[in-house]
């Protein structure tokens, strides 16, 4: 059995950078993936440059990059994990704003 999306988005700002959410639901669960989820949350400029990303890469577990910062994540669940990403989002959106006036 293969791993399930369950949800994909992707959404565009009016300024072109992107956030993108994607979740898979595995076939078990794992000891690096004990929640039985695999997920990526991206946030970048339209350059494609990663501002904020939440992911579980396999070997490397639950984990956030925050500009050029790289450090574990505590999973709780789906909805915590979203809220927290939206929330880096918006916090780096503001920094980018700031740097630009």
């Amino acid at each position: 059995m293969k791993a399930r999306l369950v949800y994909r988005e992707k959404y565009i700002y009016t300024d072109r950078s992107i956030r993108e959410m994607v979740l898979w639901q595995l076939p078990k669960k794992t000891t690096d993936k004990p929640q039985g989820l695999k997920y990526r949350l991206n946030y970048g400029l339209a350059d494609g440059t990663c501002l904020v990303r939440y992911n579980n890469e396999t070997g490397k577990g639950d984990h956030r990059h925050f500009f050029d910062k790289e450090e574990s994540y505590e999973f709780k669940d789906v909805e915590t994990l979203v809220a927290d990403f939206l929330s880096d989002i918006e916090y780096a959106r503001s920094l980018e704003h700031e740097k630009a006036d």
